[in-house]
């Protein structure tokens, strides 16, 4: 519900007051009376104490009139609404009073119906005005909440597309950038392994890195000279700098890096475009940076790199020859193993050891091409489905933005997984067939396992089946069973079972024969392993 509107009446005929403030039921009106007074002096008094919306004052009072009370009452409540009770010979002063700043007058004598459509004309202006003023200060607050995205989307205009000084000039009073002076310098600021990091820390925890990020560069830069920071998205930040000397950005970013290692949890990679000397260059100094950044690979963060215009004329073929590539490809199709290992970390470790680092994005691409010729072969030997584990780890290092040391372990397992598929495509197959056996048996220990009902799933006779199974398990069959038995009771005791179900669902009639054959491969009875596994035993 709105408040009533407040209403102060100044008349020094006190019969006049009275009428205008007890007669009359203002609150009908959605008015209330909130003082009266009988001469200028004391209504002003009341007026400063009581602060109405409205003042209904005569013209002619002792000690101050309306017409000072007027001009006096504009100073202190310039939004208040003035209406003058003049007789007929005082209408100059009226008239004055309004200059002054009253909204009307009303001459005497006068009806009561008269007094009130003049107060009530006067509220209807007030609260027009005061939506109005409403309006405009929630205008204002929302110009004020939105001033740092429309600061920081006019930031990300100037490094994006090309802007003139006319329009900084227009724009630096509104948003607050008058510290952008040239000549300029763009940095790029980054949060290293944001995504393996903060990927699953919550909003407000993220807010807190962002805010340490940007506080803490923003006072490391001051200490320098003028910059703006401003976001770029989730895990960087872009720096416009006033560069005071050819020498200051990286020295800039060195300590920025160092700060933010010293005071946070975590550290940031900086990447430097050159020295512009006007607004229309930032954008090629943002794109400097960006690629001065992507240097971050061969250091995995806390570093910053100044943009090198050496770096992208440098030819990238030592990387590795086609000669050495065809000679990797041979040992990958052949699934040896340690002749692809050996090959790939000798190509890493050169890579730290030039003179001028080739540009990040080649190496990537060289890399990501000779995997998909490592895949070619796999699809030669291998349908696709059994491809899975391959392709799901090649998809891996696409979306991590990683550095070189996360390239090397991504591009070796990558070796592992084929030659290991590859190896196992090679095994005899008589091999792959005790193999299927082996898994089948690891499968159904629940029932009676025999050497001929295994040799019968497979279609061999029980004396060739033993002898192979030998040959290649490394164990009897029957030793290779126990084995398997024994290992499903262990997890099954840590999972809680009771002894005389883990013996049933092993194929074992007693309790007690299970018990001596559990005792004999692990040294304890079942109840003492599941004793000791819970850590209830004292037997330690």
């Amino acid at each position: 519900m709105d408040r009533l509107i407040k209403l102060c009446v100044v008349d020094d005929i006190r019969s006049v007051v009275d009428m205008i403030t007890k007669k009359i039921p203002w609150h009908e009106h959605g008015i209330e009376i909130v003082g009266s007074a009988t001469d200028g002096e004391e209504g002003f008094a009341v007026i400063r104490e009581t602060k109405p919306d409205l003042i209904l004052t005569d013209i002619r009072m002792p000690k101050m009139d309306g017409l000072e009370m007027t001009r006096n009452i504009m100073e202190i409540l310039p939004t208040s609404k003035v209406v003058i009770l003049s007789a007929y010979t005082d209408f100059d002063y009226a008239q004055k009073a309004i200059q002054y700043g009253a909204l009307d007058y009303v001459k005497k004598p006068f009806s009561i119906d008269q007094i009130v459509k003049a107060v009530v004309k006067a509220k209807e202006v007030w609260e027009q005005e005061n939506r109005s003023r409403t309006q405009l200060i929630g205008l204002q607050q929302k110009i004020k909440e939105s001033m740092p995205a429309l600061r920081q989307e006019y930031l990300s205009l100037l490094v994006y597309h090309q802007t003139n000084d006319a329009e900084l000039a227009r724009l630096s009073d509104f948003l607050d950038i008058n510290e952008l002076r040239a000549p300029f310098a763009v940095m790029t600021i980054q949060i290293d392994q944001f995504t393996d990091k903060y990927g699953e820390v919550p909003v407000k925890e993220l807010e807190l890195v962002r805010f340490s990020l940007q506080n803490i560069v923003e006072e490391t830069i001051a200490f320098y000279g003028a910059a703006v920071v401003f976001r770029e998205g989730f895990n960087r930040y872009i720096c416009i700098l006033n560069v005071a000397d050819q020498e200051s950005p990286i020295a800039v970013a060195d300590q920025c890096c160092a700060n933010i290692a010293r005071h946070t949890k975590f550290t940031i990679s900086i990447g430097i475009g050159q020295c512009v000397e006007t607004v229309q260059e930032l954008p090629k100094s943002y794109q400097q940076s960006l690629s001065a950044l992507s240097y971050h690979f061969y250091t995995g963060g806390n570093g910053a790199f100044s943009y090198n215009t050496d770096a992208a004329a440098q030819p990238v073929e030592w990387i590795y020859t086609e000669d050495s590539e065809n000679e990797f490809l041979f040992a990958f199709r052949s699934g040896n193993r340690d002749a692809c290992v050996e090959w790939a970390n000798t190509i890493f470790n050169e890579m730290g050891k030039v003179s001028i680092l080739p540009e990040p994005g080649v190496v990537e691409r060289l890399l990501q091409g000779l995997v998909l010729r490592m895949l070619r072969v796999l699809m030669e030997k291998f349908p696709r489905p059994s491809l899975a584990e391959f392709e799901s780890k090649n998809q891996v290092i696409r979306t991590s933005g990683a550095d070189m040391q996360e390239y090397r372990t991504w591009f070796i397992e990558l070796c592992e997984i084929g030659c290991r598929m590859i190896h196992q495509e090679r095994a005899s197959e008589s091999q792959k067939i005790i193999i299927r056996s082996a898994e089948y048996i690891k499968a159904n220990l629940d029932v009676e396992l025999t050497l001929e009902h295994c040799a019968k799933q497979v279609n061999l006779s029980w004396g060739y089946y033993s002898n192979l199974f030998k040959k290649v398990t490394g164990s009897t069959f029957q030793q290779f069973v126990t084995h398997a038995k024994m290992d499903r009771a262990k997890s099954m005791l840590i999972e809680d079972f009771q002894v005389q179900e883990i013996a049933q669902q092993l194929g074992y009639e007693h309790r007690r024969y299970f018990s001596e054959v559990f005792k004999k491969q692990t040294g304890l009875t079942p109840t003492e392993f599941k004793e000791m596994s819970l850590g209830k035993s004292s037997k330690l």
